[in-house]
């Protein structure tokens, strides 16, 4: 899952949030120099990331994007599943995911003392471009995309992905509907077992 997943599946628990966060730039063991609830944070993200990995509906997803993109499909099933979250009725309203988004952006700033040091990087981009509303539209998946292909070490072109995101929409909404209850069902336990 992507930031959207990572932030509501903290369950409100802001030093919770924090790590699930900023967990992809904490390495191994690096994860016992942090606090004891954003250390849980980071051991939920990587829970969660695993789950979600092994989940049938995910490894069916990446077969959209295999062919182009091989180890990176990943990637771009994270940032599908944020969009179809943000758009999740269930789960949000326009007004509730805007409201969702600043909070978490509030929360953050208080933990930025103890982030690493990439993350402090990133943060201000995130907050100024509203990353986590804007997975919400078509054009924030396109961004999103662009932004995949920039961290990446081998990749350079992300209109392909794009294309197959909406060539594969109702695909990849379906995916997202068939996983998404039991990875909020495992998050939830998973964190309530720490």
């Amino acid at each position: 899952m992507n930031y959207l997943a990572h932030a509501y599946l903290s369950f409100n628990q802001p030093a919770i949030l924090a790590g699930n966060l900023f967990s992809d730039f904490v390495k191994g063991k690096q994860v016992n120099l942090y606090p004891e609830e954003v250390r849980k944070g980071i051991l939920l993200h990587r829970a969660i990331d695993s789950f979600t990995d092994e989940h049938a509906a995910t490894r069916e997803a990446k077969n959209i994007f295999k062919p182009h993109y091989r180890l990176y499909s990943s990637a771009f099933i994270d940032v599908s599943y944020d969009h179809f979250l943000a758009n999740d009725s269930q789960q949000f309203t326009d007004d509730s995911l805007s409201e969702f988004s600043q909070q978490v952006y509030l929360s953050l700033d208080k933990y930025l003392d103890v982030s690493p040091e990439p993350f402090k990087q990133l943060f201000p981009y995130m907050k100024r471009h509203n990353w986590l509303y804007n997975y919400r539209t078509r054009l924030g998946i396109e961004r999103s995309f662009e932004g995949v292909v920039h961290r990446a070490a081998y990749l350079s072109d992300s209109q392909t992905a794009f294309k197959l995101f909406e060539e594969n929409y109702q695909k990849l909404q379906q995916y997202y509907t068939d996983f998404f209850p039991s990875l909020h069902r495992f998050a939830f336990d998973t964190l309530q077992g720490m």
